[in-house]
């Protein structure tokens, strides 16, 4: 039997940009690009996006790496090499090769002319995916692709409706009544809004699906012309709209079955702590309990988490926590708080509202809050971190908000 998406699927290249910086997630991405920061306990960010790809049935992902890309593409060989390339699926990590006028990857839509090559008439794909590998949602890319095959569309992009007042923070759409794409507007003072809808604004996910031989053409018909193509955003989907391209807006519906759809961009440190405090909700915002659509990651061959206590002085709790494999809290208190994997607590300590990642010991009578402390760090005996503002400041990272950031490796004085 052939499943209506089946030919869709074949004839689709994923293409996931996944080089970017990170520099507003500093110091998270002091050794790791942004899509390589760990997210959720035990997750990566870029998890979030391949996993979406596993439950759509897309098998042809190449991932596209640049900066400091050691953390992620061992990542991706640990956690992802699940692909059969007998039967046409891979995962390849693909880095800049300078292969335009000898430069590395100047935007987005740079990124992906530089490697036409890898959807080109010869690879038999029909359409290019385009994904951002820094984002948190629960999306079936198949839906949108049918959607994309029924408009006959040169371009769709997925779009998802935010309050016209938050709206100058995205790159809003315009649409018309047919949800053709008129017009593009980075961060605009005025928004416009969605037809029927004055109070809703379109923005634009970063995610794209291109007919593969349009796209082609486009990106060298600009260079020809000698204008800037490096950016989609910017350059490529208004020079495709001025042209009177099909370019469909396809708006999202989210996989997570929530009555307000979830998906979160983590560009600061304070998104980041934003969106890991969401998984810890009651009822989460974003659900990682989903039998149905499972999140997919490197699972380390470590015991289950346990809490020790000795008598009734110092007794292991953990209350609305997340906590990974390998991690004992031993005598300590962990509050609203997501431990990664391998991580002691040890006895009278506390950590509130904090983020601790893998391989970290909280020594005894230590208190946290408010903190993101990165993998293998030891913290000494009572130390406090969080508790003084223009202590911590001297030392390490303090967001507006008053989260404290300890770099992976850290060494205390």
């Amino acid at each position: 039997m052939t499943y209506p998406g089946s030919s869709i699927l074949r004839d689709t290249v994923t293409m996931i940009l996944a080089g970017g910086q990170g520099e507003r997630l500093y110091p998270l991405t002091l050794y790791r690009s942004k899509p390589a920061v760990p997210f959720g306990g035990k997750y990566r960010i870029i998890d979030f996006t391949l996993s979406n790809c596993l439950n759509s049935g897309l098998r042809k992902i190449y991932v596209l790496v640049q900066y400091k890309s050691d953390s992620l593409n061992q990542h991706l060989f640990e956690a992802w090499s699940i692909f059969n390339p007998e039967l046409g699926e891979f995962i390849y990590s693909v880095p800049p090769q300078r292969k335009l006028n000898n430069e590395w990857y100047l935007g987005t839509a740079n990124a992906i002319h530089q490697n036409v090559n890898l959807f080109s008439a010869d690879r038999k794909a029909k359409r290019v995916l385009i994904l951002s590998g820094d984002h948190i949602y629960k999306m079936d890319y198949l839906m949108m692709l049918t959607y994309h095959t029924d408009m006959n569309a040169d371009l769709s992009i997925a779009c998802i409706e935010v309050p016209v007042e938050e709206a100058n923070r995205f790159g809003i759409v315009h649409v018309d009544e047919n949800s053709n794409i008129t017009g593009f507007i980075e961060k605009p003072e005025v928004p416009p809004t969605v037809p029927g809808k004055p109070d809703r604004s379109y923005v634009n996910m970063g995610i794209y699906i291109f007919n593969a031989g349009v796209l082609k053409e486009v990106l060298i018909e600009m260079q020809n012309k000698k204008l800037k193509n490096n950016d989609f955003g910017q350059d490529v989907i208004p020079y495709m709209v001025k042209q009177g391209m099909s370019v469909k807006a396809y708006g999202f519906i989210d996989e997570n079955k929530k009555s307000h759809p979830y998906w979160k961009d983590i560009g600061t440190i304070d998104s980041y702590y934003e969106a890991s405090m969401d998984l810890i909700s009651v009822i989460p915002e974003f659900n990682l309990y989903d039998e149905e659509w499972p999140v997919r990651t490197m699972q380390f061959q470590m015991p289950p988490a346990k809490t020790v206590s000795h008598g009734m002085e110092r007794i292991g709790r953990t209350l609305e926590s997340l906590i990974c494999d390998g991690t004992v809290v031993s005598g300590g208190l962990v509050e609203r708080s997501l431990i990664g994997n391998n991580v002691r607590v040890n006895s009278y300590s506390y950590i509130g509202d904090s983020i601790i990642m893998n391989n970290c010991n909280i020594g005894r009578r230590a208190k946290i809050r408010r903190a993101i402390i990165d993998k293998n760090v030891n913290v000494p005996e009572g130390y406090e971190i969080g508790y003084n503002a223009e202590e911590d400041a001297k030392k390490f990272t303090l967001t507006e908000t008053g989260i404290v950031v300890i770099p992976k490796n850290y060494q205390f004085a």
